[in-house]
């Protein structure tokens, strides 16, 4: 066997260098690509001196991209992922100590998301000769415990690497988890210093790893036999679309499946723009954050057939949505296809949909079913219309009227915003209303974490989905907390010459806990920013539109609407990032949803506490227990 002596670092940084993955793209032709598209890192002590060596070395395969904080290059690695659809990753390296604790909180968001990235954070000396060493966390009981151990919980692959020849298994079996359908999500290889720095003979075989491929496992016979026949009993059936999906690229079966079968789709927030906006069977966003039209159907579907969701309390109600329906369940995952005692079919999405074509043969739903499902679709599209593009000119406009102007705004232009946009959002109101709202004509045009709802994630997302998607407009909605939340990869945007377009809707403040707050029963209390002024402080006078010029970007804070939409053409139009601030209110927000289980206090001096806790019991009652 042929070896080479190398540090670990450089054997880590070759090896990601060398892998190559068979990509499918949109348009079905598949291309080998580099699987890894890059390494974000900040350096510190921890990770300098070994792992930056080998990434200099290598900076002509791997491309280094520097960052201003380590969450947030870690959710720009994670939006890279997701708009990939999975097929390729970004690792993301830094010191050890806060740099390292900085990423845990992103490591949940790739975790809960079901989204691969490669964590390589740094470690404390594993000879353990200088300890305390700068940034080490001391455990007075357990001598093997670092700050890296707080990935454990929130990847689904950890290993601390004490010897440079544990690379050789350790790289290999996170990139397995990471390339595994079922299992896909953060991988984590903590790496004290030292041994970055350590050499060892390494075997050349390690440096020219095959071509990676994606399995698409089938179905078992026993569960496509219960599948079929609990579908043929269907009168009313109704798919749920999830991410799943996207991630299986099913799109196209999904498609087939709806046309030939009449079978009506609603989309999650992971599913949206698995079908097109305008696809006559696409009822649109379903749950909580659904539209009224979408809700109304799965409230009376006897059969609800999940496609690649995990069934999470938005998509479900709560699971008080549709409990009157059988649940069939989709899903690569087991632990997925099983959740609320329905009928599992573990398979890929797009070979399950396939396989059950067969024994559907001459199946269909009613046809009053698909009638009324056409008839709805169609009202729905008109109602869209009408929401987004007639803003009151005597109040502050809400976020409807936002992404009316922002998406018309490539009508202007001579542009399709439903083809050559991806909006991107992750928390507060915009998710609710881009769910009901945004309309994709492309799978991944609609850009949503909402599985962790982190706030933050959005700029650095935005950077992520362009550095993955060059050729399309990279829209990031964002609210004025959020913003706040991490702002900093804007300016990183710039530094890597990657154009965004970031639209601020500002509120001033929490806007949409505090309609949560009112709801549950209690008064408007810490959220909005004039209300938490204490005596002797200063009302909010934060400038976001100076605030982004100040890192680098072109910015206008517009008084309206129809500015908005002005300005949007310009953006679209620029080569850098672009700015656009505009006030809103969070007064007024699209009708529609459904329950969702907040809990209220059982005891309170507040009368409509009390009220909230009662309405709150009697939905309860009507939970898939």
């Amino acid at each position: 066997m042929k070896t080479v002596r190398l540090t670990m670092a450089q054997a880590l940084v070759k090896h990601l260098a060398a892998l190559r993955m068979e990509v499918e793209h949109l348009d079905g032709h598949t291309s080998i690509e580099p699987y890894c598209g890059g390494v974000f890192t900040i350096f510190g002590h921890g990770n300098v001196a070994g792992l930056g060596e080998a990434l200099v070395a290598e900076r002509e395969r791997l491309t280094t991209y520097r960052a201003h904080n380590e969450q947030t290059m870690a959710h720009a690695a994670i939006a890279f992922s997701k708009a990939q659809f999975r097929q390729r990753i970004m690792a993301v390296s830094t010191s050890i100590g806060p740099g390292a604790t900085n990423m845990v909180t992103a490591a949940a968001v790739a975790h809960v998301n079901r989204l691969p990235v490669l964590l390589l954070p740094g470690d404390v000396f594993a000879t353990r000769r200088p300890d305390p060493v700068l940034q080490q966390i001391e455990s007075f009981g357990q001598g093997d415990v670092s700050a890296s151990d707080c990935f454990r919980p929130v990847t689904r692959y950890f290993d601390r690497l004490t010897r440079p020849e544990h690379i050789l298994t350790a790289l290999p079996r996170a990139i397995q988890m990471m390339t595994d359908p079922a299992n896909c999500g953060p991988a984590c290889l903590s790496l004290p210093q030292d041994v970055q720095a350590m050499a060892f003979d390494c075997p050349e075989d390690f440096l020219n790893p095959g071509v990676l491929r994606f399995r698409r496992p089938p179905a078992d016979e026993r569960e496509l036999a219960h599948a079929v026949a609990l579908l043929r009993s269907a009168k009313r059936p109704l798919i749920v679309a999830g991410g799943g999906v996207l991630y299986s690229q099913a799109w196209a079966a999904l498609r087939a499946f709806v046309e030939t079968h009449g079978v009506p789709v609603v989309e999650s927030h992971g599913g949206k723009s698995s079908l097109p906006w305008d696809h006559p069977l696409n009822l649109g966003a379903i749950g909580v954050d659904g539209v009224s039209w979408a809700n109304d159907m799965a409230r009376e579907a006897d059969v609800v057939f999940a496609v690649g969701t995990r069934l999470q309390d938005f998509t479900t109600g709560s699971h008080a949505l549709f409990p009157q329906a059988k649940l069939l369940s989709l899903n690569v995952q087991p632990y997925d296809a099983g959740k609320w005692s329905g009928t599992a079919l573990v398979a890929d999405a797009r070979v399950g949909l396939g396989q059950l074509e067969t024994g559907l043969a001459g199946w269909a739903a009613d046809t009053a079913w698909t009638a009324r499902a056409q008839q709805q679709a169609a009202a729905a599209n008109a109602r869209i219309t009408e929401l987004t593009t007639n803003a009151p000119k005597d109040m502050l406009p809400y976020d409807a009227e936002v992404i009316g102007a922002v998406r018309d705004s490539a009508t202007e232009l001579g542009l399709d915003s439903g083809i050559r946009d991806v909006a991107l959002c992750a928390a507060g109101t915009l998710p609710a209303e881009l769910h009901k709202l945004w309309r994709a004509s492309l799978p991944g045009n609609y850009h949503m974490e909402y599985g962790y709802s982190c706030m933050g994630y959005e700029v650095a997302g935005g950077l992520g989905v362009k550095m993955a998607r060059p050729e399309q407009e990279s829209i990031v909605l964002v609210g004025d907390g959020s913003y706040m939340m991490a702002n900093s990869e804007l300016a990183t945007s710039l530094l890597l010459g990657q154009k965004m377009i970031v639209v601020i809707l500002d509120n001033r403040g929490y806007g949409c806990i505090e309609r949560l707050q009112i709801k549950t029963g209690s008064p408007g209390f810490n959220n909005m920013l004039d209300d938490c002024v204490p005596e002797g402080g200063e009302r909010s006078s934060i400038d976001f539109a100076m605030h982004a010029r100040s890192m680098g970007a072109d910015a206008v804070h517009v008084k309206d609407v129809a500015e908005l939409k002005a300005a949007m053409v310009k953006a679209r139009q620029a080569t850098r990032t672009q700015v656009i601030v505009i006030d809103t209110t969070h007064h007024r927000t699209t009708d529609g949803g459904c329950w969702w289980e907040v809990a209220v206090p059982e005891v309170s001096g507040r009368r409509e506490v009390n009220e909230a806790h009662a309405n709150y019991v009697k939905a309860q009652t009507q939970q898939r227990i």
